[in-house]
C-alpha cells in the first residue's frame, strides 16, 4: 500500500485531485422484478470490478435511524473532554475506547481526528495457551454514563447495517456469478462488525491535513455515513484522488482486502484518505465495517470471471494473514501504538 500525504492546496507532495462522483447503486432495485435486479448486478458489479467504491441508495436505513444515531454522536462529542477520556482507549486492551485527536497513525503518520470505536457487545477473551493473540479484540465497549442513548443508538446501527452488508454481499456475490450465501458461514453470531464515530476537528496547527492516510480496509465491505462537509478521496484508475462529493442519504461503500483477495483481484479495494475540513470547520463520518469472525478463514470465490482475474496487490508491507483475526490485529497494532504499547508489548516487533 502507497501512502500520500493529502493537500487541497499543494502544501505537501501528493497526487494531485478533482471532483468524480462514484457510481450510484440502488438497493431497493433487487426488489422491483428480474429486469430491474439484472441491471443493479451488472451496474454493482462494474462498480466493484472497476472502481471498488460506490454510492449506496435504497439501503432502507430510515432518517429515524440514522437522525438517533447522529444525535448521539454530536451530543458525546458535545462532553466535556474530561468525559470523553474517561472512556480513553488506552484503558483498553480490546483497543474500544476514545481515541484523542492525533493518537491514531496511518501509514506511520498521525491522522488529525478522535474517534470512538464500538464493536460487538461481548465479555473479553483473554488468549490462553495457543491461542491467537487476536482474541484480544474481543471485550466490551466503554460507554459514557451521561449518555445512555448512544449505547441503545450504536448498538442498533451495527444490527441495521450488519443486515444491510450481508444483502448488498450476496447481491454482489451474485452479480460476479457466485453463490449468494457462499461467506454466510463466516459470519453469523460471531461476526466481528466495527462502528467508528468520527469527528474532524479542522486542519492541525502545523498545517498538515491528513484526516486520515491512504489506506485500504481489511475486512469485506464498509458503509460509510458521512455528513456534507466532503473531505473523502477514492484514487481512482488514473492514479490521482479525486474528491467524493456527498449524497444525501447514501452510503459510501467501498470493498475491503479480504473480497480483493477471495477473487484474486478481480474486486478492487480501493485506496482512500481524508483531507481535514479547512479552518476550524467540523467533519462528521461513522464508518461501519462488515467483518467475519476473527477466526474465519476465507476461502478463494469459485466464479466464472476467475480467469480474468488480474491477481491481488502485494505489498511487503502489509501482508495479508488466512485468518482474519491477524490482519485486524495487524491493523489496530499499527494505528493504535498507545494501546499497544500499554497491553501488548510483547506483540510488537523490535525497533
Amino acid at each position: 500500500m502507497t501512502t500520500y500525504t493529502s493537500s487541497p492546496n499543494h502544501r505537501l507532495p501528493g497526487p494531485q485531485h478533482g471532483s468524480r462522483q462514484l457510481p450510484i447503486i440502488d438497493l431497493s432495485a433487487a426488489d422491483r422484478g428480474p429486469q430491474a435486479r439484472a441491471l443493479l448486478h451488472a451496474q454493482l458489479h462494474s462498480a466493484a470490478h472497476d472502481v471498488g467504491f460506490f454510492q449506496l441508495v435504497g439501503h432502507g436505513v430510515s432518517e429515524e435511524e440514522t437522525g438517533a444515531l447522529l444525535r448521539a454522536m454530536h451530543r458525546f462529542f458535545a462532553l466535556p473532554e474530561a468525559d470523553r477520556l474517561a472512556l480513553d482507549n488506552v484503558n483498553s486492551p480490546h483497543f474500544r475506547g476514545y481515541t484523542r485527536t492525533g493518537d491514531e497513525r496511518t501509514g506511520g503518520s498521525r491522522d488529525w481526528r478522535d474517534q470512538l470505536d464500538i464493536g460487538a457487545e461481548r465479555a473479553p477473551h483473554v488468549p490462553g495457551p495457543g491461542e491467537p493473540a487476536y482474541w484480544w479484540l474481543q471485550g466490551p465497549n466503554q460507554w459514557p454514563a451521561a449518555l445512555p442513548e448512544l449505547r441503545t443508538a450504536a448498538l442498533a446501527w451495527i444490527d441495521r447495517l450488519s443486515s444491510v452488508a450481508e444483502r448488498l454481499l450476496h447481491e454482489l456475490l451474485t452479480a460476479i456469478g457466485a453463490p449468494a450465501c457462499f461467506y454466510d458461514p463466516v459470519f453469523g453470531e460471531r461476526a466481528h462488525p466495527h462502528l467508528k464515530l468520527v469527528r474532524y476537528p479542522g486542519s492541525a496547527g502545523d498545517g498538515a491535513d491528513q484526516g486520515v492516510g491512504a489506506h485500504k480496509d481489511y475486512g469485506f465491505l464498509t458503509l460509510l455515513l458521512q455528513d456534507q462537509v466532503g473531505g473523502l478521496q477514492v484514487q481512482r484508475e488514473d492514479g490521482l484522488f479525486h474528491d467524493v462529493p456527498p449524497l444525501p442519504g447514501a452510503f459510501v461503500v467501498n470493498l475491503g482486502e479480504l473480497l480483493e483477495v477471495a477473487t484474486n483481484g478481480y474486486l478492487l479495494a480501493t485506496n482512500h484518505r481524508v483531507v481535514s475540513p479547512a479552518g476550524a470547520t467540523e467533519r462528521f463520518s461513522v464508518p461501519f465495517f462488515y467483518n467475519p469472525r476473527l477466526d474465519a478463514r476465507v476461502e478463494p470465490l469459485h466464479f466464472p470471471y476467475a480467469s480474468a482475474a488480474p491477481g491481488v496487490t502485494t505489498d511487503p508491507d502489509n501482508p495479508l494473514f488466512a485468518e482474519y483475526g491477524f490482519n485486524e490485529l495487524k491493523g489496530k497494532l499499527r494505528a493504535h501504538p498507545l494501546v499497544a504499547a500499554r497491553h501488548h508489548a510483547e506483540l510488537l516487533s523490535p525497533a
